[in-house]
């Protein structure tokens, strides 16, 4: 049912990032954290576990007190968290909207791993302040294999506001046997020339739009879709709260969409508070705002 495994063997990620990237915090700040879980290690750090290992980006300006919206991101096969993070260039982007980062070093594909490496975002959230309900995961191939799992499985599904996933290993007759969920904002990217999951993301995004209530689903030919500069399609119709837009690209299988603005955008403003049922929230102190 799950997990097919592809590399990245013949891509080439940039040799650098964009470093993280200072974030205009909303005056008054509100304090949702209690301090004396905060790591002192800044805006950059990472967690070793039996079960996963993962590094962490904040915004350069990190505010240890304020509650951030959390972008996991899961890599493709055999990939570190550090090539994952130069493979998809979501540093700078994401730290600048006020994300803090997790990138997630891989681990072979089976269900108990894919359940395990769900347990990420709670092992952040006990380390850094997380907004419970703004909380994402995204990937490439394998990566976005687990981000997809990891939405629709029991033992987690509740735990995910929305996904954004490239190059995912399931078709629809995958997601079929996993069965819907409540619906959630989802961006699916998916190159054309891919030639290992052929035509999937457009079977993934027409799964998850009827899912998500959404009408008009995507011809099955790209002469027949009218979609934007970007690739991009977004889906009418759908229920409040879970929009699903489908960017599709004459890409390979290795190749990163490139849209990170786009993708992190629509996380941020598809999803409508409450709608997640949240991890356990860090202790929440007495005091209700920050001085600026």
């Amino acid at each position: 049912m799950l997990l097919s495994v592809a590399t990245l063997g013949a891509c080439s990620p940039p040799d650098a990032v964009e470093p993280a990237r200072t974030f205009a915090y909303p005056e008054p700040r509100q304090v949702a954290c209690d301090q004396a879980l905060i790591p002192p290690a800044g805006i950059a750090a990472s967690v070793t576990d039996p079960r996963f290992s993962y590094q962490v980006r904040t915004p350069a300006n990190f505010d240890p007190d304020v509650a951030h919206p959390l972008l996991v991101v899961y890599a493709a096969a055999t990939a570190s968290a550090e090539r994952s993070e130069r493979f998809t260039q979501l540093t700078a982007e994401a730290t600048g909207r006020g994300f803090i980062v997790a990138y997630v070093d891989h681990r072979p594909m089976s269900r108990r791993s894919v359940v395990a490496l769900g347990a990420v975002a709670q092992s952040v959230a006990e380390r850094w302040c997380i907004d419970p309900q703004q909380v994402y995961f995204t990937g490439h191939s394998d990566g976005a294999t687990v981000s997809t799992a990891l939405a629709l499985l029991p033992e987690s599904r509740e735990r995910v506001a929305g996904i954004a996933v490239s190059a995912a290993g399931f078709n629809a007759q995958d997601l079929r046997e996993m069965g819907c969920r409540a619906p959630l904002p989802v961006m699916v990217m998916h190159g054309s020339q891919d030639q290992l999951f052929p035509g999937w993301g457009r079977e993934a995004a027409n799964w998850w739009a009827a899912c998500n209530g959404c009408t008009e689903p995507i011809p099955q030919t790209a002469t027949e879709a009218t979609p934007d500069p970007d690739g991009c399609r977004a889906f009418a119709g759908c229920r409040p709260g879970a929009p699903v837009l489908y960017c599709e690209g004459r890409r390979s299988h290795n190749e990163w969409p490139g849209l990170q603005g786009r993708m992190l955008d629509f996380l941020l403003t598809g999803h409508r508070p409450g709608t997640a049922h949240p991890i356990a929230p860090p202790n929440v102190p007495a005091s209700p705002q920050k001085d600026p």
